[in-house]
């Protein structure tokens, strides 16, 4: 796994062993992923939840992204992120938080606003859904923001005050965009 373009291009990455601890995204995915939001990262705050080696945040970075908040519950997970943003040479724009995504949001909320959401929970779970709940309620999506879905249903992700921008499938990968409306908060 490696950094594709921007300013650490072709670094390689850490990740942690095994599949059942974390699932790396696909090469081929983060690379169609990135060509659908390449206008939209220069100098944008990036949220990167259930971050496991914090690929697509440091992506983000070294694409010009200003700066971004990792979150990821493994101690682990979050070691190799340090290891990676320093690797990258983009520690100094990123923030490594060890806790669970709620507290995450709730830390968030108040203090600051994203303008790009990866989210990549583990696919057999309800995270995903909790976690756009939670971002709208704690109202920490800048105006225009993209969430970033990254699940293996079939079928679009959607919420309540996000319309979908693009939904398309890699193999067994589906990738969800959705922006934030004007006024897009749950009250």
């Amino acid at each position: 796994m490696r950094i594709i373009t921007g300013s650490a291009r072709g670094t390689r990455l850490q990740t942690l062993d095994g599949e059942e601890v974390t699932r790396p995204t696909a090469e081929r995915v983060k690379e169609a992923l990135f060509s659908m939001i390449q206008f939209d990262l220069e100098g944008r705050r990036v949220l990167d939840l259930f971050a496991g080696s914090g690929q697509l945040g440091l992506e983000a970075l070294s694409r010009g992204a200003a700066s971004a908040t990792f979150g990821d519950l493994s101690r682990e997970a979050c070691e190799i992120i340090k290891k990676n943003a320093q690797k990258t040479k983009l520690y100094e724009k990123s923030r490594v938080l060890n806790t669970d995504y709620k507290a995450v949001i709730r830390g968030c909320q108040g203090r600051e606003k994203f303008d790009i959401v990866f989210l990549d929970p583990p696919y057999d779970s309800d995270f995903l859904e909790d976690a756009l709940a939670r971002l709208l309620r704690a109202d920490v999506l800048a105006e225009g923001a993209i969430v970033v879905c990254e699940s293996n249903r079939p079928s679009p992700i959607a919420a309540k005050g996000l319309v979908e921008k693009r939904f398309a499938r890699y193999s067994k990968t589906y990738i969800t965009l959705l922006i934030k409306e004007s006024g897009g908060g749950e009250q």
